[in-house]
């Protein structure tokens, strides 16, 4: 079950008329990812602790978050997910720390590859699904920013990313293979093995959208001996705020953490 509220009040949405032009506009995409990212920015007050995560729409969120800083002296300190979102708020003067110091969070705001409508989410196409879920799962509450391309009945069709050890990730893609209907396939950064801020390597798994149980999945792929972290993120979102063509959209999870 989905609590809506939809915002129709920007002119940026009044002003187009052609879908077909506007679904194929790779501005647009940008411009849609630009206002869901901004629209999270409500649900940050002063003195709040906030989890910063990674990917193409919160950062957004995280740029909005620095002009806020600057022009309403928001006072906030945040914990990025990723030494790219670690960069992007150094550059707009974001007060940070890390858990080491900051043990609990009032929130975390990140960004999300697929989500259904119980709230759970598959994360890791950028490559921080670790640290982003150790960040998550420190915080009172999450949410979720993206565009409407990410809704999904089923989980699974964007390719399911685990964590792994540089050492193990043989083993594991075999066993991960006796599970995923699809391939499952090392992920790659022009001719070498992409390398994740923790220093291990990423599976990606064409599960196809079969995951309609992702919390036996997690923990099935989280019980093989050297994967670090699989990107499915069960019963951990609150919030989830999507644009499409016709607006922002806020799903507020019934009996979530927020209300």
């Amino acid at each position: 079950m989905f609590v809506i509220y939809t915002d129709y009040s920007n002119d940026y949405y009044r002003n187009y008329n052609s879908p077909i032009d506007l679904r194929y506009s790779m501005a647009v995409v940008e411009e849609l990812k630009k206002q869901a990212g901004i629209t999270a920015c409500r649900y940050v007050k002063n003195g709040m602790k906030v989890g910063l995560g990674t990917g193409s729409t919160v950062k957004y969120t995280i740029i909005e978050l620095g002009r806020m800083i600057l022009e309403e002296e928001l006072q906030i300190i945040g914990v990025p997910t990723s030494e790219a979102t670690k960069k992007l708020a150094e550059s707009l003067n974001i007060p940070l720390s890390d858990l080491s110091e900051t043990k609990k969070l009032d929130l975390t705001i990140d960004g999300a590859d697929e989500f259904d409508a119980n709230y759970d989410l598959i994360k890791g196409g950028g490559g921080a699904l670790t640290r982003e879920k150790i960040v998550a799962l420190a915080s009172n509450a999450m949410i979720v920013v993206a565009d409407d391309r990410k809704k999904v009945s089923t989980l699974g069709k964007f390719p399911l990313p685990v964590e792994v050890s540089v050492s193990h990730w043989e083993e594991v893609k075999e066993k991960i293979a006796d599970i995923c209907p699809g391939k499952v396939n090392l992920r790659m950064e022009n001719e070498n093995p992409f390398v994740t801020d923790n220093g291990g390597y990423i599976l990606d798994c064409n599960f196809g959208s079969t995951i309609s149980e992702p919390d036996i999945y997690e923990k099935k792929i989280n019980s093989i001996e050297g994967v670090v972290e699989v990107g499915l993120f069960v019963g951990i979102c609150d919030v989830i705020i999507f644009s499409s063509l016709s607006g922002i959209q806020t799903l507020i999870k019934p009996n979530g953490r927020i209300s």
